[in-house]
């Protein structure tokens, strides 16, 4: 164990806990564990964590605390006896939640003396560690300063700014990116699997399109959303809803299941009878921002 490094205390234990606990002793912290199942935490001390007898003594233990635990309920009932500990410290909350927990652990964390810094783990256990997965995170910049050297172990630290809600609000967008491309992704894998082309055969070729004529459309299409201007100089909403019928009528010869299609079209077709019809697809973003009880 290398000393020189910072100690780190990790509160939870779960698959996550667990790996953000193994990644800071790989890098040689002194990591002190705790969870309310003693027994979870065996093989990081076979590995050479601390394991402390309560939560207030594993607090105690570093300057820096990283709860990952259930939720906030859960996270509260567990940090709430250990307030007075925690005063002075540094809390990194990688629990997830919603932007609103987030910003009312601020003002718990605030009230009660204590540096907090929200997260948003964008990977899966296996991968924590790994220097080119993102970890996202907001809130106190004195914290994330002070302890990015050690958030390093975990990841790619990268903080987007005061707001302590911020790190949730790009966790559960960046979520309803990845369903939205998988779930296009399983339509057209089963589309193509009906002809009898396998799916790994067909990704290769999905994963350059999206990597490169996609995200070129993303980033063109981020400049005109914020200016809330949709040129339609490259392919319209009306047109786009012609070309999405023939991808329906593929599937419906094939026997694929059109739900998800479907309610792309009608998406589209709202966007053109709100007069976005002559807009690229970003237009589409005027008909998702008006609220539900406006339609």
């Amino acid at each position: 164990m290398n000393a020189e490094r910072p100690a780190v205390t990790v509160l939870g234990l779960g698959s996550m806990g667990s790996a953000l606990a193994a990644a800071l002793l790989d890098r040689g912290h002194p990591t002190t564990v705790w969870n309310r199942s003693a027994g979870k935490a065996r093989p990081l001390v076979e590995r050479g964590a601390r394991l402390a007898p309560t939560a207030w003594a594993a607090v105690e233990a570093s300057p820096l605390v990283v709860a990952c635990v259930l939720d906030y309920p859960a996270l509260h009932s567990v940090l709430g006896p250990v307030a007075g500990a925690l005063s002075g410290r540094s809390l990194v909350n990688l629990t997830t939640g919603s932007p609103e927990q987030a910003n009312a652990a601020l003002d718990w964390a605030r009230a009660n003396g204590i540096d907090y810094l929200d997260g948003a783990i964008m990977t899966t256990p296996p991968e924590v560690g790994d220097a080119e997965m993102m970890f996202l995170y907001s809130g106190s910049r004195t914290a994330f300063d002070a302890h990015r050297p050690t958030l390093e172990a975990l990841g790619d630290p990268l903080y987007l700014g005061a707001d302590p809600g911020l790190a949730s609000l790009y966790d559960v967008a960046l979520l309803g990116v990845m369903w939205s491309t998988m779930a296009g992704w399983l339509h057209a894998a089963a589309l193509v699997g009906a002809d009898r082309t396998p799916a790994v055969d067909f990704t290769q070729l999905a994963v350059r399109w999206l990597s490169g004529a996609v995200s070129g459309f993303l980033t063109r299409y981020a400049a005109q959303v914020d200016a809330g201007r949709y040129p339609g100089d490259d392919a319209t909403v009306d047109v786009q809803i012609a070309a999405i019928d023939h991808l329906i009528h593929a599937a419906e010869a094939r026997g694929i299941d059109n739900g998800l299609p479907e309610l792309l079209k009608g998406l589209m077709e709202r966007a053109a009878a709100a007069g976005h019809g002559a807009d690229s697809f970003a237009g589409v973003v005027e008909v998702l921002r008006q609220p539900v009880e406006a339609r």
